[in-house]
């Protein structure tokens, strides 16, 4: 009974020693990836990453980790000279397969979501302000602006572009009569038509859906085979 008691003691020891063994490898990892992507992509604090899943060292060793979550504020991106930065982004990855000595690593699958802001989108349109539309718009901006002195107001679609799923395309539906007679048409639809491109989405990934509120435009995102680093 004595020595029943002594391995239970013992086994119990050992639980715990390997749990808090896995526990520390575990805040050590998401620490280093945690200070890559920030160096990476240039950040100005460190994400929060979350390796989900136990134990760690297990998966660890098998070189697939189950699901692992990503957030952040600040995130860069953008192309064609206009650049927006992100917030509030969030990524679920899952089954993410690490290679070359864990330099790589790629998931089967991802979704995520992200905000740009009004302030965020304006910077990017040059020229113009970019707003809520108010509520049950779900799917539009309100635009304003002045062409040759002249102001306008317009209400402008926003959807994933086609044939682009890493660009968010803003485009009016029409432009205001007095313009269009003026033969302005196409100087208007210059200022206020733009299409910010999300440009550092990993490979794989692709936006899917947009969607307006009073903070912002909302995107979401999701891919499969998506490359995290190489």
């Amino acid at each position: 009974m004595r020595t029943a008691r002594i391995t239970l003691i013992v086994v119990v020891i050992l639980g715990v020693l390997f749990v808090a063994a896995d526990r520390i490898a575990l805040a050590i990892a998401q620490g280093k990836a945690a200070e890559r992507a920030q160096a990476t992509e240039g950040l100005s604090d460190k994400p929060k990453i979350s390796i989900k899943g136990f134990p760690f060292l297990t998966q660890a060793a098998s070189g697939t980790l189950d699901h692992v979550t990503i957030s952040a504020d600040g995130v860069v991106a953008g192309g064609a000279g206009r650049t927006v930065e992100v917030q509030d982004f969030h990524a679920d990855l899952y089954h993410v397969k690490l290679s070359d000595g864990y330099r790589s690593a790629k998931a089967d699958r991802a979704t995520g979501r992200a905000l740009i802001t009004y302030d965020e989108l304006t910077k990017a349109a040059g020229g113009v302000t970019v707003s809520y539309a108010g509520p049950g718009k779900t799917d539009e901006v309100r635009i304003t602006g002045s062409v040759r002195a002249a102001k306008l107001s317009v209400l402008s679609k926003v959807t994933v572009a086609d044939g682009q799923d890493d660009t968010v395309r803003l485009r009016a539906e029409t432009v205001p009569e007095p313009f269009e007679s003026l033969g302005l048409g196409d100087e208007v639809r210059h200022a206020i038509d733009f299409s910010p491109q999300l440009s550092h989405l990993p490979v794989g990934l692709h936006l899917q859906s947009v969607t307006t509120g009073k903070d912002g435009v909302t995107v979401t995102f999701s891919g499969t085979g998506v490359v995290l680093a190489n």
